[in-house]
Parts: C-alpha cells; structure tokens; sequence
C-alpha cells in the first residue's frame, strides 16, 4: 500500500478499505497536498477490481475534518483560490461517482470542506458527538468544494441557507433528524458499525451494487420518466451477467449466494 504525507489508505479485509485523513493537529484539515493525497488514494481503489466498499474517517478523537486548511488559504490570490476549490470538486465528485459505495464515517466536527467532504460520500454514520456546519460567510467567503449545491439536496432548500448565511452547526441528532446522517453511534463504535454495514453491502453482487450506486448518482439530476428509463436499461443489463444467474439460481435452491 502506498505511503501518503496526510492521509492513511488501509484494505481493512478483502475488498473493504479505509480511508483515514491523518492531520490531527490542525483538526485533519484540508490542505491541496491532503487533496492530491486524496486523489492518489482513488487511483489505488479505482485499479482493484476486488474492491468492494471504501470507508473515510479522521484521526484523532474530536474532527473527521474541521474544513479546510485557513492557513494555506488566507494568503490565496483569486485565481488560485479557483485552482484550490476545482481540485476540491474534482476529487469530492470522484468519490461521488467511485464504482463502489463510499460511507462516511464522522467523528467530531465535520464542517466546511469536512462537511462537503462527508456530503460526497453516499451516507453518512456518525458518533453522537459529530458537528456538522458550513462557517465560510463567517470568514468572508462561501462555501467552495460543493456545498451550496449539495446541502440543499440533502437536507432541504430552507434548512441549507439557514445553515450556510448564518453558519449554524448541527449537532448529531439535528444531523439525524434532518436527513444528513443516517445513523448515530458512540464513538467506540463508529467503525465497528460501519465494518458491519460494508460487509452487507459486500456480500451482495458487485456489478448490481455498482449499477445501483450510478442509477441513484445519475438519475436524481434526470427527469423521472428519462431516469426510469436509465433504470430499465441497466436492469435489463444484469441480465447479461453470471451474477444475476447465481444469485437467482441461489434464491430458487435456498442457498446463499456466491459472487
């Protein structure tokens, strides 16, 4: 596995890695060298055909990312404020589109560029203690790595721009409430959860979970009737494949599945 300056990439078992954001000094903040870092992490994922589910977290025990780096980003001129907020976009929507399913796993404070990272991911645990929140108008910016797009769709038009002009956290059972977490555990627990939930998804047929995830990705931005038509398509597609044929055959014979 390959070493990284900011950030841990492990295979926890066979087809399940973890990625760990590892600045805990500064609150495992986002700087480009973490997003480079980031993106050479998705190259190793994207070339193993036998990955199955991919993790992200942070170090420490109180931040998965408190946002980015505001001290790389305080001297930026224009310009490479553009460069720094497209090479955050570009990365966040790789893991959005990643073949597999991505959880994220919050533990702490996860606001600006951590708030929008975890966004990224397909849904979200969190331990009981997790902030989420977008601070940029509190420094005189907006937010820059997707989150005035993202929030509103997941947690409503109103709620988002209250979130993002006033720069209010929510705690974790706000989070829950809202729609922006899907469950909430101590902090001890946290990847001891998330393991269990990327072992359900990992005993399934592969190619089905990865036609699912881009069926939700690509059609919540179609309109229904070209959407489901995307869906027919690619459930006519699973036909083609030996998965369908096991998985069904192992239905009919009461048996467990292999993929």
């Amino acid at each position: 596995m390959q070493d990284f300056e900011n950030l841990i990439l492990e295979q926890l078992e066979e087809g399940i890695y973890c990625l760990t954001l590892n600045r805990p000094k500064v609150l495992n903040a986002l700087n480009a060298q973490t997003i480079a870092d980031m993106g050479q992490a998705l190259n190793i994922i994207d070339a193993d055909k036998s990955a199955r589910v991919l993790l992200i977290t942070g170090s420490g025990e109180k931040s998965f990312v408190a946002g980015a780096d505001i001290a790389q980003m305080q001297s930026l001129t224009a310009l490479q404020a553009k460069s720094f907020s497209e090479q955050a976009l570009a990365t966040f929507r790789r893991i959005e589109m990643l073949d597999i399913p991505v959880i994220a796993l919050v533990n702490g404070f996860a606001l600006g560029g951590g708030c929008e990272l975890a966004m990224s991911c397909d849904f979200i645990f969190a331990s009981d203690n997790a902030k989420f929140g977008q601070p940029e108008v509190g420094l005189g910016v907006t937010a820059g790595f997707g989150g005035t797009q993202r929030l509103p769709r997941l947690v409503g038009r109103a709620m988002a721009m209250e979130m993002l002009v006033s720069g209010r956290m929510l705690d974790a059972q706000e989070a829950l409430q809202r729609g922006l977490v899907n469950h909430l555990y101590p902090p001890s627990q946290l990847l001891e959860q998330g393991l269990k939930m990327a072992h359900k998804i990992a005993k399934n047929g592969p190619v089905a979970v990865r036609l699912t995830k881009e069926l939700v990705q690509r059609g919540q931005d179609l309109d229904l009737e070209n959407a489901c038509a995307m869906e027919s398509d690619l459930f006519a597609l699973c036909f083609a494949s030996d998965e369908q044929n096991e998985g069904m055959s192992a239905f009919v014979e009461k048996r467990p599945a292999s993929f």
